[in-house]
């Protein structure tokens, strides 16, 4: 059984290039605890600047959520990241997001 092939936790230590499982278990809870958080804060927020649901709008309400909650979930990732010890680790993941939104907007000559 020499030719075992690697289990979830061990490719997504190598593909995240992280030192230890321990540090795989601590990113995905950090995933988890920021995906509650939003959860719980995206009605309230969404409903305070009028966005309803299913109310006929779904081109506003997408563009309403992309620019209320997708910025709150990026911060809530490096806060629960500092929480648990992994912020290098997201905040790498956020200097690749803005990288590669800055060549979007980047013109081509």
């Amino acid at each position: 059984m020499a030719n075992q092939k690697p289990g979830f936790l061990q490719r997504l230590q190598t593909k995240w290039k992280l030192d230890s499982l321990l540090q795989v278990v601590l990113v995905l809870v950090v995933f988890a605890c920021t995906g509650f958080t939003i959860l719980f804060i995206k009605n309230p927020i969404l409903n305070f600047f009028g966005v309803e649901r299913g109310g006929g709008q779904g081109f506003v309400n997408t563009v309403l959520y992309l620019i209320l909650i997708l910025p709150l979930y990026q911060i809530f990732l490096l806060i629960y990241g500092f929480i648990l010890g992994q912020f290098n680790f997201f905040w790498e993941k956020e200097k690749q997001i803005f990288r590669r939104i800055g060549t979007m907007f980047k013109s081509k000559k």
